[in-house]
């Protein structure tokens, strides 16, 4: 345990520390956009559980995601999930509050938020995993340290969302953004994406405007059905 009186180990662990908060924005979002459906005394369970195995997942990742990066089509697959998730979660926002609100599950709140984490985090980890520099003590510390910030961020964003429903809206458009950059970012597109950089926002734009608009096809849809049941 001498390690732990070395500056550099304390200067490493900061870093991860603040790697995780500048790359856990957007796991915030989706967490807070999964676990907000849920009863309001599931929500915490939800987060916490939620938070507490995509970090675990974060820790697996590392030892394999600069290998898994290097396959053709992983990313373009993770994205297109991330598009799924993102309409899902849009096509499924209630107008309706009270008694006419109807209630999502925990373990599809927890499971959400697991597939979207693994896809957000493949590229993430590696930059935790250049901080650690091969120490794994180093590497679960500064990834459990990260666990209440994401807590907080997420309840935080539930809170926001619960006020200003538009955050819900941009949140899912967040999700699109990412998935778009995610395909975009596959082995397979990667020489026809250096010689054409636009080629990277074209993308991510694509992949929020897809989102928006099939999760608002998917709410008219289901208020048409409302009405005429």
């Amino acid at each position: 345990m001498d390690m732990l009186a070395t500056p550099d180990f304390w200067i490493g662990l900061v870093k991860i520390i603040w790697i995780n908060i500048i790359l856990s924005g957007d796991n915030a979002v989706v967490i807070a956009l999964a676990a907000r459906s849920l009863p309001p005394h599931q929500q915490r369970k939800a987060i916490f559980w939620g938070s507490g195995a995509a970090v675990v997942l974060r820790i697996v990742l590392t030892v394999v995601a600069a290998k898994l990066l290097e396959l053709s089509f992983l990313q373009i697959i993770g994205g297109c999930l991330l598009l799924w998730i993102g309409v899902q979660l849009l096509g499924d926002e209630e107008d309706g509050d009270g008694e006419g609100k109807e209630y999502g599950n925990l373990m599809a709140a927890v499971r959400t938020i697991l597939i979207a984490d693994l896809v957000m985090s493949l590229d993430n980890v590696i930059a935790v995993a250049a901080a650690a520099k091969g120490s794994m003590l180093l590497l679960v510390l500064g990834l459990a340290i990260s666990i209440p910030l994401v807590i907080f961020g997420s309840t935080l964003m539930i809170k926001l969302m619960e006020r200003f429903p538009i955050i819900v809206t941009l949140g899912a458009a967040l999700i699109g953004w990412v998935g778009g950059e995610t395909i975009v970012s596959d082995v397979l597109l990667k020489d026809y994406a250096a010689a054409n950089p636009w080629l990277h926002y074209v993308g991510a734009a694509a992949g929020a405007a897809f989102v928006l608009a099939a999760g608002k096809l998917l709410q008219a849809r289901a208020e048409n059905t409302a009405k005429a049941s």
